[in-house]
């Protein structure tokens, strides 16, 4: 599935706060660029593919869920702790993480990232081939929201 336009909702700098800077000690991701995508499909069966080049040393985010207040899937690789980290967000606020120390992620080295959905988790192959899983906690069928922020430059987004 490829993206229209106008499903590209924002590309620019944004401006509050990540998780990423509380746990790095460092307040660069507070204007670190963004990409938003609304409007699309992703649901139980599909495959998401993101592939893109970190840019610093300080992390980035990939975010799946119905809006920013609602995560489904907080992808978090985190360069200062060497640690991905995953979690979900509900009405605002952030539920419990889990930690993953393979970290095959490097500054300037383009990556892949491919999110498989089965509804009761999503299984993300790195990299290196690991497979992370991480219980979908909403129970939700289908979201229609991606955002990413930090410090990395997206080369492409697929949906099968």
């Amino acid at each position: 599935m490829r993206l229209n336009q106008d499903q590209v909702v924002a590309m620019g700098f944004h401006a509050t706060t990540s998780p990423v800077t509380e746990y790095c000690g460092t307040s660069s991701l507070t204007t670190a660029k963004m990409l938003t995508v609304k409007n699309m499909s992703f649901k139980t069966g599909q495959q998401l593919t993101i592939t893109g080049k970190p840019t610093s040393a300080t992390g980035f985010a990939i975010n799946i869920g119905h809006s920013e207040d609602t995560v489904a899937l907080h992808f978090n690789p985190r360069f200062c702790e060497q640690t991905i980290v995953c979690n979900s967000k509900k009405s605002g606020v952030w539920q419990s993480e889990q930690r993953e120390r393979s970290f095959p992620f490097h500054v300037n080295e383009e990556f892949k990232v491919t999110i498989q959905f089965s509804g009761q988790n999503f299984n993300i192959r790195l990299p290196n081939g690991n497979i992370i899983q991480f219980p979908n906690r909403s129970g939700d069928s289908k979201f229609k929201y991606i955002y990413v922020t930090g410090d990395v430059r997206i080369l492409g987004i697929k949906i099968k």
